[in-house]
């Protein structure tokens, strides 16, 4: 049994929230000095651990935020709606005898209006090298379903169907990295949303970047989805996907500014009828 320490919530690795193809390796080996800790504040004393390993690996890249943006979004608390959503942002710190083992951010965005469902979207994971092909990643791809649990029930929410969502460069033979992560994410359960569907991510440039280049400019990816309860399905639907990439769209617009996002919006209202089915495909196959 793993036991926790209690930070502002209480994660637990919970079997029952591995995909099939985490569930043999990620419960191999014994646990129970692992100590998991939810972070929701950058006071929490093991924030600046978190930080700093997501930092050292990310930071450089210009894919982390900075503190001061994270702790926003640590305000965003599903107890109080973001307009037709309820928000919930949580990092998750993995230790082993104080040392670092794994770290992941996500954030869970609940339609409070509609068809009920969560979507979490997954920012960053990172594993220590000593502790990579351990496990320790199908944990990190399964804590988040805990922050969908905790959105809904905060937000006095129903029970409500989550999908796991990430942005993802396309596949490249000649990139190993991202081969490696592609491959486990298909592995995990996770999808690759098909053509037609477009999808593309804000303009992450600073204001003054952006007004001085001509404009926003989106940066097209592709999305890969874990439907939790539905792996095995091979189509979804059009208005489910529209429904998940506006629910991303919303999250974007409380930091960004809207006028940076019209065009993004705009593309949801010429998707197709919102029963046509859409297919997922691998995450390695040719495809959007």
């Amino acid at each position: 049994m793993v036991v926790f320490i209690l930070s502002m919530f209480t994660p637990l690795l919970l079997k029952s929230d591995l995909s099939s193809g985490d569930l043999q390796k990620s419960t191999a080996r014994d646990w129970s000095e692992l100590r998991a800790h939810g972070i929701e504040s950058v006071a929490d004393p093991h924030f600046e651990l978190a930080y700093g390993k997501l930092w050292a690996e990310f930071g450089a890249k210009k894919e982390l935020e900075q503190r001061e943006t994270l702790a926003r979004r640590f305000q965003w608390r599903p107890e109080q709606a973001q307009g037709n959503w309820a928000m919930l942002y949580q990092v998750m710190l993995l230790t082993l005898r104080d040392e670092f083992v794994a770290v992941r951010d996500q954030t869970a965005i609940a339609t409070r209006v509609g068809e009920p469902q969560v979507v979490v979207h997954l920012s960053h994971a990172l594993v220590s090298p000593e502790w990579r092909r351990t496990g320790v990643a199908g944990w990190l791809r399964a804590l988040p379903l805990q922050t969908a649990r905790q959105c809904l029930v905060r937000a006095g929410l129903p029970d409500a169907p989550i999908s796991l969502v990430a942005e993802m460069e396309p596949w490249q033979s000649d990139d190993p990295a991202r081969v490696a992560r592609l491959k486990a994410y298909e592995k995990a359960g996770f999808k690759k949303v098909a053509l037609p569907i477009a999808y593309a991510q804000p303009d992450f440039r600073s204001f003054e970047v952006i007004d001085a280049t001509g404009g926003p400019q989106p940066v097209p990816l592709s999305l890969i989805l874990r439907r939790v309860g539905r792996e095995a399905e091979t189509t979804v639907t059009a208005g489910e996907v529209r429904s998940i990439i506006q629910a991303l769209y919303e999250m974007y617009a409380i930091e960004f500014r809207r006028r940076d996002m019209t065009n993004l919006f705009a593309t949801l209202e010429h998707y197709s009828p919102a029963h046509t089915p859409l297919p997922l495909i691998a995450p390695c196959e040719p495809g959007h």
